[in-house]
């Protein structure tokens, strides 16, 4: 996911670049898949790319945007308002994000965060479904977050729940077959009624990970002719206008 300024993110970054290489499966692109062209294209932002051209962003092809808002309980993106409104004034669909840190607190107290925060959804046509990062640690080698894999797989239910109480929508889920299947188990809980945002920086999206049979946006690049991450709807305009609208 697009990283944040911070020092720390920064630094862990580098220490954990060949594990995530690794993690999303192949080498970043310099292109659209070809087997992906004509899919909507989007990308995703967070206080590393500070304040966003959104003009520029979609006279280069961009259709949807997600920002990041939050992270565990207590940060916040402080570029948040400029790119999730400036976004929507220059005629993108985005949406929120959360990135989650779940040794540090439990899923619901940062989904509620997360919601009082900028991840709230509405049915305007315009308004992305949240999103949960959940993914590789950054800040240590504990990829896991020294969380169990049942309590893995119970952090991502309750932060679903308050979510899904709060806007009506189940969150999608953005994360990588492997830690997926390493970090929950595998678990095939979430694959029935969260959509799956897949991050494998390779030609094909590769092996979805266990629960789910179709994903809805893959995350195929971390640079690209878009700020930030590069992203492809897996679908029509039509299909990601509804898929906002909910």
């Amino acid at each position: 996911m697009a990283r944040d300024h911070r020092t720390s993110r920064r630094r862990a970054h580098v220490i954990a670049a060949s594990v995530a290489t690794l993690a999303l499966g192949g080498t970043a692109l310099s292109e659209i898949p070809v087997s992906a062209a004509g899919q909507p294209r989007g990308h995703d932002v967070s206080s590393h790319q500070k304040n966003v051209d959104w003009q520029k962003a979609k006279s280069k092809g961009a259709r949807f945007v997600y920002v990041k808002a939050t992270e565990s309980h207590t940060y916040r993106n402080p570029h948040f308002a400029q790119q999730y409104n400036g976004s929507r004034s220059a005629g993108i669909i985005r949406g929120a994000y959360h990135f989650a840190v779940p040794g540090k607190s439990s899923g619901k107290k940062q989904a509620a965060y997360f919601m009082n925060h900028g991840g709230r959804w509405r049915a305007d046509g315009w308004t992305l479904p949240p999103a949960l990062d959940i993914e590789h640690n950054p800040y240590s080698s504990r990829k896991c977050y020294g969380v169990s894999r049942t309590g893995m797989v119970n952090w991502i239910k309750s932060f679903s729940n308050e979510v899904k109480r709060q806007t009506g929508r189940r969150p999608v889920i953005y994360t990588t077959t492997k830690w997926w299947n390493d970090c929950t188990g595998g678990s095939r809980a979430f694959g029935s009624n969260h959509a799956l945002w897949l991050a494998r920086w390779s030609s094909t999206p590769g092996t979805l990970p266990k629960g789910w049979s179709y994903l809805t946006i893959w995350q195929y690049d971390n640079s690209g002719a878009l700020p930030g991450d590069q992203n492809l709807f897996n679908g029509s305009l039509n299909q990601l206008k509804s898929f906002a609208r909910g």
